[in-house]
């Protein structure tokens, strides 16, 4: 099975609210979005968005120029459904991350909570951290976050990389100047507990 297989069967199977990720506000995403970009006229890219809300609460914020990019066609169409007419102005993207045609320069905030953890080659990180580079502007910010040192090693059925805020920024490396990084533990909607790590970087 590939890995767009495996995740449109993961929608196809599961409600919005039973995935493991699901959580009803991104709270640290939304902070750490908001501090790199008071400006709501800011061009913001969510990769990995699925079904999650952090775009709904981009929209309640103010914010219009939005991205979501995911690689479950199944999944975007729910959540533009979910949107009702504010879904039209959302510029939606059923692509590989790794082999997505993203505009050059194109964004100031480039967000993505729980994809970085599922690329376990070094060779995928290296296109993926391409593609940041490419896609975002000199003196935008990248908002990353991956299960943690102590979060688990498996995630619908497909190993994932943890990270130390360190070892998730050495990885991105130079041209990213770190601002800030915290932890965070979350909880699934059956009550487990998951430690994530975000980093709050800046393209140099």
């Amino acid at each position: 099975m590939n890995t767009k297989t495996h995740w449109e069967s993961v929608y196809h199977s599961k409600p919005a609210d039973a995935v493991s990720w699901y959580a009803p506000h991104l709270e640290a995403s939304l902070h750490y979005i908001e501090q790199a970009a008071p400006g709501r006229e800011a061009a913001v890219i969510d990769v990995g968005g699925g079904e999650s809300t952090l775009v709904d609460d981009l929209l309640a914020a103010g914010y219009h120029d939005l991205t979501v990019l995911d690689i479950s066609a199944k999944a975007l169409q729910d959540t533009r459904e979910r949107l009702g007419p504010a879904g039209d102005r959302i510029k939606w993207l059923a692509a590989n991350i790794l082999e997505a045609e993203l505009p050059a320069a194109a964004y100031e905030v480039w967000h993505d909570r729980a994809v970085f953890h599922f690329l376990t080659q070094p060779e995928q990180r290296q296109r993926y951290v391409a593609q940041v580079l490419r896609a975002l502007k000199p003196g935008g910010h990248a908002v990353v976050g991956t299960f943690g040192p102590e979060g688990p090693t498996q995630c619908s059925g497909l190993e994932v990389a943890r990270y130390s805020p360190d070892e998730l920024h050495g990885t991105f490396g130079r041209p990213f100047e770190l601002i800030e990084s915290s932890t965070e533990l979350h909880q699934t909607p059956w009550g487990a507990t998951q430690q994530f790590v975000y980093c709050f970087c800046r393209r140099q």
